[in-house]
């Protein structure tokens, strides 16, 4: 599939280019790549919630009333759980969320994400390029003349621009990754992908391995 290149100013280059049958072009695989979001998703999770349980609360250290003669149930300790004041039973703990899926499936999942963004003409390649210094207003520019400032994008560039980063930093719809980075997430998240010439060629060359 070839696809056109864009100016910075929007109008179209007389080059093409072309999108790696192997990466964009596949066969779709749902279920790996429900397999990758959930893996990124669990991931992210601190997993550091706690409650206190009956050894954490404050009271207790001897028995609430005697044993006998009260009519009521014996009771051993006020921090029980059926006390007010008393411990959570089975309350959350710290603990880790981490997943592991197989490379294979995740490159799979990727590239399945990104057919679907080549079936829907959702794919955009721009000629490369670098600020001198961050700014938010020439980013603005860009996305503007290519109709894309009111939607999520994901800008993958050539290497890692430090002052292209810096300058999409205020623009919360707008994610810029290396394009070697791309996760299954970040490609399905954006509603359209933005990619530098030299960033696609890397994308054909490394993930088309």
């Amino acid at each position: 599939m070839k696809v056109d290149v864009y100016k910075q100013d929007g109008s179209k280059t007389n080059i093409k280019v072309e999108l790696s049958d192997s990466i964009f072009g596949i066969e779709p695989n749902d279920h790996a790549i429900w397999l990758d979001i959930r893996l990124i998703q669990a991931n992210k999770r601190q997993g550091t919630h706690q409650t206190k349980g009956r050894s954490f609360v404050s009271g207790g250290g001897r028995k609430p009333f005697r044993q006998k003669g009260t009519g009521r149930a014996r009771q051993g300790t006020s921090r029980a759980p059926h006390h007010v004041g008393g411990g959570r039973v089975f309350g959350p703990e710290p603990r880790t969320y981490r997943m592991k899926v197989n490379k294979k499936v995740k490159q799979l999942a990727r590239n399945s994400a990104l057919t679907y963004k080549a079936k829907e003409d959702k794919i955009r390649i721009i000629e490369n390029f670098d600020f001198d210094e961050p700014s938010t207003k020439k980013m603005l520019s860009i996305l503007s003349s290519l109709d894309l400032a009111d939607k999520k994008v994901l800008l993958c560039t050539d290497g890692t621009l430090r002052s292209v980063v810096k300058s999409a930093g205020n623009l919360y719809k707008v994610a810029v990754r290396d394009s070697v980075t791309i996760s299954t997430y970040d490609v399905l998240k954006a509603d359209t992908v933005l990619m530098q010439e030299g960033a696609l060629k890397k994308v054909n060359e490394v993930f088309g391995r």
